[in-house]
């Protein structure tokens, strides 16, 4: 039935489901607008960081199973992964989807499968199903002809997590929201190629809630561990050991604070539901405006430390201050610095004229965002040896023993627990 799958979008979704399929001897054609993505992957390279995922590309590609393009070819199955961003009013913003559409309704003939993996809000998948009708009106889709459509489309979300994706695009379980009956047996049959969890069917819109209120959830549970840090530094309580504790209970869970919330997912998908609903989400709305301000009450927390320094040398100017931070992504031991909180909070302190010294083992090349400020990447030991404030972001394992390494007259900003938590 799928001789050939397209994937659409080559990011840190696409290429590893794309390698996947591949891996397991189906013929993908991976599809980008970026010439040098397609050129790396085709070279047997990958231009992101996952573990395992450069060996199954760079096999995938010399079998002859996984090739990338710029143009879109037929196939039997199209993936669509794309960006689903938010607008500045959080409004979602479908434009990438749109243009994916754009891109592979000139290839759709009968027979095909469209499915939308992109996290998107209820309603995304039948407005592509709309534009793919006026782009092909030669063709019927399910929202006019059901299961005897020409062309049948469902929403798959992905739901995986970075760092671990490989391994849990085979043994996650999948929502199956087709459009039609037809639609759902189709995606199955497709994500069963490779796919060992449950394929579980319902409709388009129950599984595009179902991604939001998976992302949603945990960005709720986040803020209130956020907020007790913020709490709890107002009384000199660790929270560290104030969770640990309070988990001792048989029925509470209480997640670990940090800088804030980012990614591609939680720090976004809460938005979708917000703007479906904005009378009704209002502590979803409320989680979501308390992580987005972590990154302030952290700068906050660092301009107090720098005024210390001051005053304890008033001949030194905010020129001479060497703030570390250490850590730039949204999350531990990955490369992606989608909004990353640890970023937010570098720039921030970038833009007060002190000197930065940024510390991320997963990166090579400092990002745009801090180009033109007085940031440096630069190794731990050279920050540590020369930082006024340390300011602890990111909880990389390359950062596990950091706790012995900080010199005594640096003041340390703590806000993952690298030197406090218990174990």
């Amino acid at each position: 039935m799928f001789e050939r799958i397209s994937m659409i979008g080559l990011g840190y979704i696409g290429l590893p489901t794309a390698a996947i399929f591949a891996a397991y001897g189906n013929r993908v054609i991976g599809v980008d607008v970026s010439p040098y993505v397609v050129d790396t992957i085709n070279a047997g390279q990958i231009h992101i960081v996952e573990p395992e995922l450069d060996g199954i590309v760079h096999k995938a590609v010399n079998d002859g199973t996984l090739h990338a393009t710029l143009v879109p070819e037929p196939a039997d199955a199209f993936i669509i992964a794309v960006p689903t961003p938010f607008k500045e009013n959080y409004e979602p913003d479908l434009s990438y989807i749109r243009s994916a559409i754009t891109l592979i309704a000139p290839v759709l003939c009968e027979g095909n499968l469209v499915i939308l993996e992109s996290t998107s809000p209820i309603g995304a998948t039948r407005q592509m199903a709309e534009w793919l009708a006026d782009a092909r009106p030669d063709l019927s889709f399910p929202q006019t002809a059901g299961d005897a459509a020409d062309v049948q489309i469902a929403h798959c979300p992905e739901r995986v997590l970075p760092g671990h994706v490989v391994r849990e695009l085979i043994e996650n379980d999948r929502i199956i929201g087709g459009m039609s009956t037809r639609a759902s047996e189709m995606a199955t049959a497709l994500y069963k190629l490779v796919v060992q969890g449950d394929c579980i069917a319902t409709d388009a819109e129950t599984a595009e809630m179902c991604k939001l209120v998976e992302n949603s959830s945990r960005d709720v549970q986040i803020a209130f561990a956020n907020e007790l840090s913020v709490i709890c530094d107002r009384f000199d309580i660790n929270v560290w050991e104030l969770i640990a504790l309070a988990n001792r209970h048989p029925r509470v869970n209480i997640l670990q604070p940090g800088a804030g919330v980012g990614g591609h997912c939680i720090a976004v998908d809460p938005w979708f539901i917000v703007a479906s609903a904005p009378e009704d989400a209002r502590l979803i709305r409320t989680a979501r405006e308390g992580n987005d301000a972590k990154p302030t009450w952290v700068v906050d927390k660092g301009k107090s430390a720098i005024l210390e320094v001051l005053s304890a040398d008033p001949t030194r100017a905010m020129s001479d201050i060497t703030v570390a931070c250490l850590g730039l992504t949204f999350k531990p031991d990955i490369d992606d610095l989608r909004k990353s909180p640890a970023l937010e909070i570098t720039r921030a302190f970038g833009q007060l004229g002190c000197q930065v010294l940024a510390v991320e083992p997963h990166i090579r090349t400092p990002p745009p965002e801090l180009q033109d400020l007085p940031v440096h990447l630069v190794d731990l030991n050279r920050a540590l040896e020369t930082a006024d404030v340390i300011c602890l972001l990111v909880k990389h394992s390359a950062f596990a023993e950091i706790g012995s390494q900080i010199p005594e007259h640096a003041r340390v900003i703590d806000v993952v627990g690298l030197r406090s938590q218990l174990t």
